[in-house]
């Protein structure tokens, strides 16, 4: 499958690069699967997955020879390795999440001595950026050792926290607040999410600066012809947490209304062994349904599959079930020139609000979602209106090149505060 955070990190070190900038990408537990140039090529794999599952299960691990430890974490094999999952279970991975985050006191300081001496050896780094709060454990030895800014990307760490075990979840909470009350810099992709995570950790919402995710516009341009027959889409992970099976309920509810008969619906995104029988539960009820010659499942598309995917599209919706921090999927419906229809949850109502492309429904309720699509698909000079106001938003600050220099201002300040400039 693709990582969104592994695909908006990997385009926003090929910004910074292109902006004269001196990035180094260093792939953590699993070599990146990108849709785009791979900005980490040639860098190792630190905290491979198999060694940092195996020192949580044992002390022998911990102490294995280099040359055994080395060859866990070869890419050959963690590729292999990670083509097993669609993705991590919280539930399953409770303790090993409390020692990650424990950094130095847990269970993996092999793995954080490691990377150090990396860096000390390959030139030391004035700011190291962590993608996601997660891997913030750390950061308190890489500070120490190196004297550099740490800045930490917050996106979504919410959900997977609350998922993990009772026994796990007040602990890992509580580690998370202190280590990131000890970073330099803090970045949310929209105002809900740092809001949020002020809350839950109890860190001024003042600390936390917001960088809108974007996406490198190359290729994304609005078709010139539009599809003759109407195509609701989706694009993330076919999994119920993405709202999957209510966007199914619409579109249900879309047929049975009979004023758009000919809707045809197209579902794409990551698929992995976890996910397909609820995935295989909804084909069984569009096909009970007699509309399954009218639905398309694509899943785990490459980059210009992805393009041609949006440009076949007349409305757009993922309606999560749980509270989106950003959904980089919207940009690339607005940088295609697609209208989309989101619920109220998250960070939606921001994203929407402030351009203008796309409407907005009730949270988690089937019958508005539909109705609103239908408005949309009704209206076709509304439906041009959302889509041009969601192009223009991408051209103008939902893009890589935007989220880079907001970027590279704030670790310019967070490196000379004196002179900080708000970014």
């Amino acid at each position: 499958m693709y990582c969104g955070n592994c695909l908006r990190d990997n385009a926003l070190v090929a910004s910074l690069r292109r902006q004269g900038h001196a990035v180094t990408m260093l792939p953590l537990y699993l070599p990146l699967k990108t849709d785009e140039a791979d900005q980490s090529q040639g860098a190792p794999v630190f905290f491979g997955g198999i060694n940092v599952y195996l020192e949580q299960q044992a002390a022998l691990f911990r102490r294995l020879p280099k040359w055994l430890h080395d060859a866990l974490s070869s890419p050959k094999l963690l590729r292999l390795i990670g083509t097993a999952a669609a993705g991590t279970r919280p539930e399953k991975v409770g303790d090993l999440t409390v020692s990650m985050l424990r950094g130095e006191e847990g269970n993996q300081g092999r793995e954080i001595d490691e990377l150090v001496a990396w860096l000390k050896k390959d030139g030391r780094p004035e700011v190291i950026s962590f993608s996601n709060a997660l891997l913030v454990g750390a950061a308190r030895v890489l500070k120490r050792e190196l004297n550099c800014v740490i800045a930490v990307t917050l996106q979504g760490e919410d959900t997977f926290l609350d998922a993990l075990p009772v026994a796990n979840r007040r602990a890992a909470w509580e580690i998370l607040a202190q280590r990131l009350s000890e970073a330099d810099l803090l970045i949310a992709p929209s105002h809900y999410y740092a809001n949020r995570m002020s809350e839950r950790t109890g860190i001024p919402v003042s600390r936390i600066h917001v960088v809108p995710n974007g996406i490198n516009l190359q290729g994304w341009e609005p078709t010139s012809t539009p599809p003759t027959i109407p195509v609701l889409g989706y694009l993330a992970r076919m999994c119920q947490e993405k709202g999957l099976d209510l966007l199914v309920d619409a579109y249900l509810s879309i047929r049975r209304s009979g004023k758009v008969p000919n809707l045809r619906l197209h579902i794409a995104g990551g698929l992995g062994p976890s996910d397909e029988p609820y995935v295989n539960g909804l084909k069984q009820r569009l096909q009970a349904a007699g509309v399954m010659g009218d639905v398309e499942f694509q899943p785990n598309l490459d980059h210009l599959a992805k393009q041609a995917f949006f440009r076949r599209l007349t409305v757009f919706s993922v309606p999560a079930h749980y509270g989106e921090a950003f959904g980089l999927y919207l940009v690339e419906a607005m940088a295609a020139g697609i209208p989309v229809v989101q619920p109220s949850t998250g960070a939606f109502p921001e994203i929407l609000e402030s351009t203008g492309a796309g409407l907005l429904a009730k949270a988690h309720d089937a019958e508005d979602l539909a109705r609103n699509i239908e408005k949309v698909l009704l209206d076709p000079e509304l439906a041009k209106r959302l889509g041009r106001a969601g192009r223009c938003a991408a051209e103008e600050r939902l893009n890589n090149d935007a989220a880079a220099t907001q970027v590279a201002r704030l670790f310019a300040s967070a490196r000379h505060p004196a002179g900080a400039v708000s970014a």
